[in-house]
């Protein structure tokens, strides 16, 4: 085979520049932040309370929490809250549901 000897001229334009401005969003996103924190507090507070126990109010703030940060790294974080946090509290009540279930069945003395 023989080396492909044809050359290539090459043209370079000038260089461009240009100044970059990012959006002032902070007052935007802390508007958004105000009303993300009134719609949880308000979901949560319904949660807590409709909770029949005391010990679920720690769960249930941490399931607020997560869902809060999850929705707040999406670029809709009011839409998306609701819907995580009824997943995480759905979550949680199969889970309480389960332990239940274990120690129900671990409280049971063996049959002789």
């Amino acid at each position: 085979m023989k080396p492909d000897k044809t050359k290539v001229l090459t043209e370079f334009a000038p260089e461009t520049r240009f100044e970059l401005r990012p959006a002032d969003t902070a007052v935007f996103r802390a508007g958004v932040e105000t009303e993300f924190e009134r719609l949880k507090d308000q979901l949560l507070a319904e949660q807590l309370f409709l909770a029949k126990h005391t010990e679920s109010y720690a769960p249930l703030r941490r399931a607020a929490s997560e869902a809060a940060a999850l929705a707040w790294s999406t670029l809709f974080p009011l839409l998306l809250f609701p819907a995580l946090f009824e997943e995480k509290i759905a979550k949680l009540s199969a889970q309480t549901r389960r332990q239940k279930r274990i120690y129900t069945n671990n409280s049971q003395p063996f049959a002789a």
